[in-house]
């Protein structure tokens, strides 16, 4: 396949990292470009992966940088990327297009989530002007070892933003506010933590299971005049599914404003 390179090693770089070797690239195959001196030396340690100075050779380019950081990146580096090279841009709100207008390269946009930390990621990918169906298979394979891949338009990448790519932070939030609840209940915290987080990865697994939608899981755990339905009202009555509307919609719009940042 050729030389990966990977330009930004924080948390999701790490995470892509990872998900490359589990999916088959040998170590020696990727070179990473970090900063942080400190960093870089660590993921070389770790994964047995190369430093690199440059982009000499290299077959497919991994843009896991600042949105900010851009143009400064490709700057400093695109000249030296080889024309044949396949541009992979993790890079939130930065359209296929804009890239494409800085580097003459084939460039695939992904956005996603740091549940790829653990190989249970959720990444949706999308194809620039340049880029053919084999591209997007050949990035569906390379990211296959941090979790599930699927391709959408790009037009819909901010949509993604907002409930994948934000969503883990959102589920975080609700476990730490269950556990909060627990806990003035009178359980322990320890004891509060561990029944939500096992609740949540086994609902979850119920959902992932295919067997019925959220909406009939819902109903099956939910008997009349019960003590589910009981907080499910107060849910309901707060407005929560118009919260989760106007908070998706702010991320989406934020997507959207980083694109003209």
């Amino acid at each position: 396949m050729g030389s990966l390179a990977l330009i930004g090693a924080g948390a999701m770089g790490e995470a892509i990292l990872a998900g490359l070797i589990k999916a088959g690239t040998a170590p020696s195959e990727i070179g990473i470009i970090e900063k942080r001196a400190e960093r870089s030396q660590e993921l070389v340690t770790k994964y047995g992966v190369r430093e690199l100075q440059d982009l000499q050779g290299v077959s497919h380019c991994f843009l896991i940088v600042k949105p900010n950081d851009l143009q400064a990146t490709l700057a400093a580096y695109g000249a030296g990327l080889p024309e044949s090279a396949l541009v992979i841009s993790i890079i939130a709100g930065k359209p296929t297009s804009l890239i494409e207008s800085l580097i003459p390269h084939r460039v695939v946009r992904v956005m996603p989530n740091t549940p790829a930390l653990v190989g249970a990621g959720m990444a949706a990918i999308s194809g620039g002007s340049r880029t053919s169906d084999s591209d997007l298979a050949d990035v569906e394979r390379l990211l296959s070892g941090t979790g599930k891949v699927l391709r959408v338009d790009e037009s819909l990448q901010d949509a993604v933003t907002a409930v994948s790519g934000s969503g883990p932070a959102y589920f975080f939030l609700i476990v730490e506010s269950m556990i909060a609840a627990g806990v003035e209940l009178g359980l322990s915290r320890e004891v509060a933590q561990e029944l939500t987080i096992q609740t949540l990865i086994g609902a979850g697994s119920m959902l992932a299971g295919g067997g019925a939608d959220p909406a009939t899981l819902r109903a099956n755990v939910t008997s009349p005049n019960g003590t589910t339905a009981a907080a499910l009202q107060v849910l309901q009555e707060s407005g929560l599914g118009e919260i989760f509307s106007k908070a998706l919609t702010a991320a989406r719009d934020r997507s959207r404003e980083l694109a003209s940042g």
